[in-house]
């Protein structure tokens, strides 16, 4: 290779890495300047601010963690996955099964995963497949709100409509920076942070992430080159179900357990993945932890749904200045 050349691709990579650092640092500036405001002139108890925003970015790494299984199964199949939120659902029962089995919590989240994994594989190589290759848009979106309203109802006679929980296996609390924030809510933003960041080293790094990389970009050519499009499309989907396993897992300690749980999730997740733009795993991180702070931080002034309000209102906002996201590709 030239010199020439390996200046050109070096440059090439910075002009990259610049594109993907921007829209996070403006987000995080504008974030900043907000929080500025809300603190001098928002008439609000600077303890309960200070409370909010450590509470927004605790749950908002949650929500991150369920957005990139999403994002990255329309990002490869082209599929919205309308049963991400019945799978979450899943998740969080089967944890709790194998808990009340006599497994610590986190140990059963481990042992979710694999069992996610399988189960996302088998959805998308039975059900999905075909439709995905022929590039039928409607029947993975039938499909998929069918498998929802599936997974809802078996968890309903299965499980009966009661509350469930499990209990934290830490308690007590950490403070950080005055706020004060439950172990089991941190343990989760650590557990979704670690996560995330080891699924993009993968996507960056591995010869699977590349195979995806590639059926991403192009199918028919990652076809031509001998991807095996079809192991493809069941590892990426079964990824996705691998990381809301991971997410409901965590999330199991604070969360009141019913068939229908997940349904609060669903549309949040599609709201992150769209406002960081489709396909990007760095945009449902980001996307997510704007969202969770939008959350908490707007619930101070418009308590209760109040805040949902805020949510759509920056959603359509950023479509309005930047329709393909934060990080998404211009079409």
């Amino acid at each position: 290779m030239s010199v020439t050349s390996t200046a050109t691709g070096e440059s090439s990579q910075s002009r990259r890495n610049a594109q993907d650092v921007s829209p996070g640092l403006a987000v995080g500036s504008i974030c900043a300047v907000i929080l500025a405001v809300i603190y001098l002139f928002g008439e609000r108890d600077h303890a309960l601010v200070t409370q909010a925003v450590v509470s927004g970015l605790l749950l908002g790494g949650v929500y991150a963690l369920i957005s990139v299984g999403l994002t990255l199964i329309f990002g490869v199949l082209g599929i919205v996955n309308f049963a991400q939120g019945a799978m979450l659902t899943m998740a969080m029962y089967l944890v709790y099964a194998l808990s009340t089995a006599g497994l610590p919590v986190y140990l059963a989240t481990i042992a979710a995963v694999p069992l996610m994994f399988v189960f996302g594989m088998i959805v998308q190589s039975t059900l999905l497949t075909k439709l995905t290759i022929s590039g039928s848009h409607e029947g993975p979106l039938l499909v998929t709100l069918g498998l929802s309203l599936l997974i809802t109802n078996v968890l309903l006679m299965i499980f009966g409509g009661r509350p469930k929980s499990v209990q934290a296996p830490v308690e007590g609390a950490v403070s950080i920076l005055g706020a004060v924030a439950s172990w089991p809510r941190v343990l989760a933003f650590i557990g979704a942070a670690i996560v995330v960041v080891a699924l993009k080293l993968v996507l960056e790094r591995t010869p699977l992430g590349l195979s995806i990389r590639a059926v991403a970009s192009n199918s028919d050519g990652a076809k031509l080159v001998g991807v095996d499009i079809g192991r493809v499309y069941a590892l990426t989907f079964g990824i996705g179900a691998a990381c809301v396993a991971v997410a409901g897992g965590l999330m199991t300690p604070f969360t009141s357990l019913t068939p229908t749980v997940g349904e609060q999730f669903t549309i949040l997740a599609f709201v992150i993945v769209v406002l960081g733009g489709l396909g990007s795993v760095v945009g449902a991180m980001v996307g997510g932890l704007v969202i969770g702070l939008v959350q908490t931080v707007g619930a101070i002034y418009l308590p209760g749904t109040g805040s949902l309000i805020l949510v759509f209102a920056v959603f359509i906002l950023v479509l309005f200045l930047r329709p393909q996201g934060l990080y998404g590709a211009r079409r």
